[in-house]
């Protein structure tokens, strides 16, 4: 790919557990991603931030159990501005694995799990694009 990858990433909801996503966006960044952190915010908000800034991937962490339901309201906000197969959208966090499954037949185009180590991360994503 010969252009910069573009990366949204959120915490969702109220979640205030910021200090893996940070660590994420960090990762990203170093390894040439574009990478935009919104810090906490809603389904809505989330797929507004991620339309002006005309990402390529939105990025959501959940460390307080909302994945499922705020996570889907993601891809629903997502497919009603028609931007769902304009963009990918991936999330990870501390939630069960089992819930991956569930995540993915939600419309996410990736699950991270707390196992991931930093080059499968940056390797995953760019795969993605």
């Amino acid at each position: 790919m010969s252009r910069t990858i573009k990366i949204l990433l959120v915490k969702l909801g109220l979640d205030v557990h910021n200090r893996g996503i940070i660590t994420v966006a960090k990762i990203l960044s170093n390894a040439g991603l574009e990478v935009i952190y919104l810090g906490n915010a809603f389904p809505k908000e989330i797929i507004n931030v991620a339309i002006q800034e005309d990402v390529d991937i939105v990025g959501l962490s959940s460390l307080a159990g909302a994945h499922i339901t705020l996570g889907r309201e993601v891809i629903r906000e997502a497919i009603k501005n028609q931007v769902k197969d304009k963009m990918k959208f991936v999330i990870g966090g501390v939630f069960p694995p089992t819930d991956a499954k569930t995540l993915i037949n939600y419309g996410f185009d990736k699950v991270f799990l707390t196992d991931i180590t930093s080059s499968e991360l940056v390797n995953n994503i760019k795969q993605l694009i």
